[in-house]
């Protein structure tokens, strides 16, 4: 497939030479920084903490200085040693105000150490990372990473902790100088009270109680004036969809939606856009712990893709993002890798169900056909409809069963879900619901006969992609398969030809490995998976979509580096729900058991034995 660039761009220079005429990568000057202020800090740190390091040349000089200077430089080269440790990782990511606060810190650690009887290595090496910031400072102009006010909250909280087991080691730093035998309580006490600015209940001799009540005193002060910094700082959310956004998005779509069974989900409205010069394609994107994460292709013309990809890079790059994209197709992996020089690598592959060839006769539907028809003749029924066909009244029932059903006070997903039912232009959506009449329980519900809940999101005029699966955790096993079955089946009256399904993590290795044959290399990954089947849905996640006979299509992670790859795969699961740092609701109802989001690429273990059973 030929791509070319983007209209708006001069010339058609491939993504490759234009590469090479921008001239050469980056220096890695910010990560050897990062490390020689890590390193610094350090140094800082230990300078002010222990007496064996105090003992100079500079001794001499340090007796005629005021008596409190030295206390306070102490104190001063912890301080500046600790912040640097801070600053480090900023360093490494280029950003601007992190080169800001190192350059005024290195010169103060430098004086602490000079004045804090200490040889003139350390400042030496402070001013020399000094020099090397100053003449390097091109290299840090990234800028700022989206934030909120949770980040004081957590400074607290990682502060409060370093500080006290730094202040144990400061209290615990001069033994020939303590008077008595204070017990760990005993210190421990000490150093709360000396991060308050009190003194504490351990004594010492000559003037070691200034230097110790000194530098318990700056940890507190650290701690207490970085949180104020952060929670009073203007916030810098990260980047949401706007009605505007939307909107181009969606005419996008309704000319180009048909290409990638992920292209719905773009307008979800946690995301970010950027879009080609000519506006004919964009990129949708979250940043998660610094990764700038994008899913599934670009959306657009194909012919505009290398323009979106190029603001995508370029946002990337401005604010020292580690770029990635987490399941692109085979043709959206080609056309990345070509225009950026990242490397891609297989994740799974979706399971796709082309309507016109689904049947449930044969023997390799006999599963499927028999758990189907014992659910029926359990009086189950079923209905698939449009969303925009459903009432006011069906509608809402719908969007509180998903949401009371959920297993999870965080709603799950990213690359392949929503996050919403019936929303604003999303009347083409599909419903399938399973119902049961019961007389006693449906006076009592809130939904009525309703027991089990499949979303669809449209793909393209004619295919549909799998959004969400709810059910209610009284009903009987298999509630998906009948809702699958229900859908494969009434997809024609919709005009539906394909059905996305669940995406299969690993599935290629899964299949291979249990194959006559497979080498021990393959049987060996194949068993890991199997073993780590046992927390995550990995194995039976695969099983369960095979059961409909689909054809897999593949799909690619794309990323920079292979160090980037640890870095990326905690962020995909941040993005997707999987691990929350968000601070728990304590005053929630807690939520019936429910099963998890079908779409996601790792799935709790709570789930898997119905899974298993169906």
């Amino acid at each position: 497939m030929s791509v070319t660039v983007d209209g708006d761009k001069s010339g058609s220079v491939p993504g490759r030479a234009r590469r090479i005429l921008r001239g050469p990568r980056p220096e890695r000057v910010p990560a050897l920084v990062g490390t020689a202020c890590t390193l610094i800090g350090l140094i800082d740190i230990a300078a002010g903490v222990f007496p064996r390091f105090r003992a100079s040349r500079m001794h001499n000089l340090a007796e005629v200085l005021p008596g409190t200077l030295g206390p306070l430089s102490a104190a001063l080269s912890l301080s500046a040693g600790v912040l640097l440790l801070l600053l480090a990782h900023g360093l490494k990511r280029h950003k601007r105000r992190a080169w800001r606060a190192a350059v005024v810190l290195l010169p103060l650690g430098a004086l602490a150490q000079f004045a804090w009887r200490h040889s003139v290595t350390g400042a030496v090496l402070s001013l020399a990372l000094l020099a090397l910031l100053v003449r390097h400072r091109d290299q840090f102009a990234a800028l700022p990473d989206p934030r909120s006010r949770w980040r004081a909250l957590a400074n607290f909280v990682v502060m409060g902790a370093g500080s006290i087991a730094l202040g144990l080691v400061i209290v615990s730093a001069h033994p020939r100088r303590v008077i008595g035998s204070p017990s760990l309580t005993d210190r421990l006490e000490h150093v709360l009270y000396g991060l308050f600015g009190f003194e504490g209940p351990v004594a010492y001799t000559g003037g070691t109680d200034w230097t110790v009540g000194y530098s318990l005193g700056a940890l507190g002060m650290l701690t207490a004036l970085t949180t104020i910094y952060l929670a009073f700082r203007p916030e810098h959310p990260a980047a949401r969809l706007t009605e505007d956004d939307e909107t181009k998005l969606r005419a996008l779509l309704d000319k180009h939606g048909a290409r990638d069974s992920l292209g719905h989900f773009a307008l979800r409205r946690d995301k970010g856009v950027v879009f080609s010069p000519s506006g004919k394609a964009a990129v949708c994107y979250r940043v998660v712990s610094g990764v700038m994460l994008a899913s599934g292709d670009p959306i657009g013309d194909v012919e505009a893709w290398p323009g979106a990809i190029e603001r995508f890079m370029d946002e990337a790059k401005a604010h020292s993002w580690t770029p990635a994209v987490m399941g692109c197709s085979e043709t959206g992996g080609q056309v990345w890798t070509r225009e950026t020089g990242l490397d891609a690598l297989e994740l799974g592959d979706e399971a796709v169900v082309d309507v016109a060839g689904f049947s449930l006769s044969g023997r390799a539907m006999r599963n499927v056909r028999q758990m189907v028809k014992r659910i029926e003749r359990n009086g189950y029924t079923t209905k698939v409809r449009r969303v925009a066909d459903l009432s006011d009244g069906e509608l809402a029932r719908v969007r509180r069963a998903a949401e009371d059903w959920r297993g999870t006070d965080t709603e799950r997903g990213f690359s392949m879900a929503l996050g919403r039912i019936g929303g604003p232009g999303d009347g083409e959506a599909v419903i399938a619901t399973a119902h049961k009449e019961d007389p006693e329980d449906s006076a009592d519900s809130p939904y009525g006969d309703l027991k089990a809940i499949i979303h669809f999101v449209p793909w393209g005029t004619d295919g549909m992609s799998l959004e969400l699966m709810r059910r209610d955790r009284s009903a009987d096993p298999g509630m998906n398969e009948l809702l699958i079955v229900a859908a494969l089946q009434d997809a024609p009256r919709l005009g539906i030809e394909r059905v996305s399904l669940n995406f299969a993590m690993f599935r290629a290795a899964l299949a291979r490995g249990e194959k006559i044959g497979a080498g021990p290399v393959l049987r060996v990954w194949r068993g890991l998976l199997v073993f780590l089947s046992r927390w995550f849905q990995i194995e039976s996640l695969y099983k369960f979509n095979a059961k409909f006979q689909p054809r897999w299509e593949p799909r690619f992670v794309v990323y920079r580096t292979s160090r980037d790859l640890p870095r990326i795969g905690f962020a995909a699961m941040q993005a997707e729900g999987f691990v929350n740092f968000t601070l728990p609701r304590p005053f929630t109802r807690r939520r019936r058991a429910a099963e998890p989001h079908p779409c996601a690429h790792i799935v709790p273990s709570q789930t898997e034995h119905e899974i298993r059973a169906a």
